[in-house]
């Protein structure tokens, strides 16, 4: 699972993303990888580790919600040229 969202002001002249994936580890449990910031800077980045995929879709689903408040756009993304 890749969620990419994007947001622009071009009246405050920024431009923000937030990258939210889901992968497995070698141990069986589940990984969100958070990635987020400016696109002109360094990015944050933060790992979860979690049991269960459902849980880790249920943190993606409320991160997401929580970015599309604050008025981000989900961007599609074509998994081949990442």
């Amino acid at each position: 699972m890749h969620i990419r969202l994007e947001k622009f002001n071009h009246v405050k002249r920024e431009k923000r993303y937030h990258v939210l994936r889901v992968t497995q580890t070698l141990f069986g449990d589940w990984c969100l990888e958070r990635e987020w910031g400016r696109m002109d800077e360094a990015p944050q980045k933060e790992r979860t580790y979690l049991p269960a995929l459902t849980e880790a879709r249920n943190e993606v689903e409320r991160l997401k919600a929580l970015d599309l408040k604050k008025g981000f756009a989900v961007i599609p993304v074509q998994m081949g040229l990442l």
